[in-house]
């Protein structure tokens, strides 16, 4: 039973530095591993899904920079620990994984040595057999040529990796390979080693290639830069691929130390950067010089040396012993779409999809400008996107850009700009309703408003308007049997938000207009009215918009205007926490560099209105304390000069008294003082009275 539990017990695994990409994707990827027994006995793990016992416990360190909330799918995490605590927490693991893969900095590659030596020193002392992983780079590999130079299209494999030559850069990562591939050789070495030499890591949200992805998400650039020529091959694997790479070596214990981690594509620069564009980005590439990368602050420049690569390299040992559950065994390039979808998930990088309806001048420019601004979304109003249309297709038609425009498309964009020309001379000026739609599909399904979202303004009216817009065709062929309407959930509004005003209200408003702006939106009496009128109307129709989208379990929420909210604070603070907070890269550098600039200069500014009004303050309590002491003054003077006036005025009696009252009143009072009578008042009176009879 004892044994049993032995092996049942969940490794407990140790991973560097899981505050930086690969470290974290390793060490999320372990934890999520389930043991199980496979037919042949041998133990594997399996998904995390499959609610079996853990087949790893992770715990890790991470830098002092770092946040000190623990990771959930840690059972411990140490902050930038001592060489004796980090040495405890290692001889109590059974796995030490070191990445050095990417970007490692000496010290990072001189801890990896102390950790290896120190455990190498403790051998002796281990219960059970360790292993110490390193995950290191292939770069490595970099400067190692074929064994014939007249073959330069032959495949390196894990053979050859005694050859191997390493960028001047790696070579310290190339004698700490050196190093853990000495471990083991004995077989009762307590202490074996692996080396795992990564292909550039990408997937789950991404980091090495992270500046394409954004450049191109952000439609920054009408042109995604490629830096160089782009030529060269580039060995890669997505971070979870190899993160199976290293679940397999612990589980399978491999004779073969040296193990490369590529997956099976072979990509040049350019192959990657172009897919990126197509389907993330602008569709387009421009090669720069290589320098421009550093000029762009796009890459530092050992970044640089990282995408310079130029490799092509065979992984046999994982293909051929490894049972790996690839998430993307033929590379970037072949997978673009999946890597895409896992970039924006893991970056929340989500389109805010909103439509505002209600009737005229309620202020659904201004809120969708507002809400444009606060989300960095885009505001879709059908006149400007018409005519960008009809712009964007008289370049193609005149060769603004001859390189990337076949003549299929310049003939196509000919006759759809003839079509345009048609149907405004056929419908006084205006586009019929199905070309109006196709532009309107066609902006909503661009890459700038299914990365960003959009605001839809005021457009839609009808329900037929809706359901021809967002119903997606090849859905509804396939789910004919489906009550619910099929829409394309890639262009459909997420949020509908409908804004009601009385009538009275409206009419102040379009009345409070200037005449030329009221003509310029065709606010003048008769249009606004006729505009008013068809909007009850068609909200009174047996299916109207907001019943489209209540079908498609979209509520609307209907919000009401007022003149006691004239700049939409209130609407704005209700809509933005219905649909939550912005979910984009937030402010560019430059942006944030103003917004910054914009914050200090309003600090410094409430800084010098409190210091004034403190002064303020105290100049006013300084006043009236002067002023209270000058009361004080007046009073006290007042009072000295009726002391002294009562002064002079009690002096005649008290001279009276002294002459005639006080003589005879002592007299009697010092009489008395010697008899002492039982009645001294009476005794006073009888000889006051005596004494002034014989006066």
């Amino acid at each position: 039973m004892g044994d049993k539990n032995q092996q049942t017990r969940p490794k407990r695994i140790f991973v560097n530095d899981v505050d930086r990409y690969s470290s974290k994707h390793i060490a999320k990827f372990l934890s999520t591993c389930v043991a199980g027994e496979t037919e042949e006995g041998e133990a594997e793990e399996t998904s995390a899904s499959s609610g079996g016992q853990p087949a790893f416990q992770i715990v890790a360190s991470v830098s002092s920079s770092s946040k000190d909330v623990r990771a959930s799918f840690l059972l411990e995490q140490y902050t930038s620990p001592t060489q004796d605590e980090l040495l405890e927490r290692l001889l109590e693991c059974d796995v030490v994984v070191y990445n050095i893969s990417e970007n490692a900095t000496e010290q990072q590659i001189e801890e990896a040595t102390w950790a290896l030596t120190a455990l190498q020193a403790e051998m002796e002392n281990f219960k059970s057999r360790k292993m110490f992983i390193l995950v290191s780079t292939v770069m490595t590999w970099a400067m190692t040529k074929p064994q014939n130079p007249d073959e330069t299209d032959v495949l390196l494999t894990e053979e050859e990796y005694r050859r191997r030559r390493p960028h001047p850069s790696f070579k310290n990562h190339n004698n700490l390979e050196k190093l853990v591939l000495k471990l083991g050789r004995g077989k009762k070495s307590k202490l074996i080693g692996y080396v795992v030499a990564g292909g550039h890591q990408y997937g789950k949200g991404e980091n090495l290639f992270h500046f394409f992805f954004k450049v191109s998400w952000l439609m920054q650039f009408p042109k995604v830069p490629v830096f160089g020529q782009g030529t060269n091959f580039i060995p890669m694997i997505h971070v979870y691929d190899l993160a199976g790479v290293i679940q397999n070596i612990i589980q399978l214990k491999p004779k073969s130390k040296y193990i490369l981690a590529v997956n099976d594509s072979k990509n040049t620069l350019e192959d990657i950067i172009k897919m990126i564009s197509d389907v993330l980005g602008p569709g387009k590439i421009n090669k720069v010089p290589e320098q421009e990368a550093i000029t762009m602050k796009a890459f530092k420049p050992e970044e640089l040396e990282y995408l310079s690569i130029n490799l092509r390299l065979d992984a046999f040992i994982i293909k051929d012993s490894f049972n790996l559950h690839w998430t993307s065994e033929t590379g970037m390039v072949e997978n673009m779409e999946s890597i895409v979808e896992e970039y924006k998930d893991t970056r929340q990088l989500l389109p805010i999809r909103i439509c505002l309806v209600g009737p005229p001048a309620v202020g659904k420019t201004t809120v969708a400008e507002k809400l444009c601004s606060h989300y960095q979304i885009h505001h879709i109003k059908i006149k400007e996107v018409i005519e960008e249309k009809t712009t964007q297709l008289k370049e193609i038609v005149n060769g603004a850009d001859p390189e990337y425009v076949s003549e299929e498309v310049v003939a196509a964009a000919q006759k759809q700009l003839e079509n345009m020309n048609k149907s405004m001379e056929m419908n006084a000026g205006q586009l019929a309703d199905h070309l109006v739609f196709d532009i309107l599909q066609e902006k909503l399904n661009s890459k700038p408003c299914r990365n960003h979202g959009f605001v839809l303004d005021g457009f839609l009216q009808t329900y037929e308007q809706a359901k021809l817009i967002f119903s997606d065709e090849d859905m509804e062929n396939q789910d004919l049997m489906s009550k619910t309407p099929v829409y394309n959930k890639k262009i459909t509004p997420e949020h509908v938000f409908a804004l009601n005003a009385s009538d009275d209200f409206l009419t102040k408003r379009v009345q409070g207009l200037p005449e030329s702006v009221a003509e310029k939106m065709c606010y003048t009496q008769d249009e606004f009215v006729s505009r008013l009128t068809r909007y009850k109307q068609l909200s009174d129709a047996d299916e109207t918009l907001l019943d489209y989208f209540d079908e498609l379990e979209i509520h609307p929420e209907h919000i009401e205007v007022n003149a006691d909210d004239p700049e939409y604070t209130d609407i704005m603070k209700k809509i933005t926490e219905m649909v939550g907070i912005p979910k984009n890269y937030g402010l560019s550098p430059e942006d944030q560099e103003e917004e910054d600039r914009r914050q200090e200069e309003e600090r410094k500014q409430k800084l010098a209105t409190e210091a004034a009004e403190k002064k303020r303050r105290n100049e006013a309590t300084l006043a009236e304390m002067a002023a209270q002491y000058e009361e004080w003054k007046n009073l006290s003077e007042v009072k000295r000069q009726e002391y002294e006036l009562l002064e002079a005025r009690c002096l005649p009696l008290r001279n009276y008294l002294m002459k005639y009252v006080m003589p005879s009143l002592t007299e009697a009072m010092l009489e008395c003082c010697k008899i002492k009578p039982q009645d001294p008042v009476d005794f006073l009176a009888e000889h006051l009275l005596r004494n002034n009879q014989q006066d």
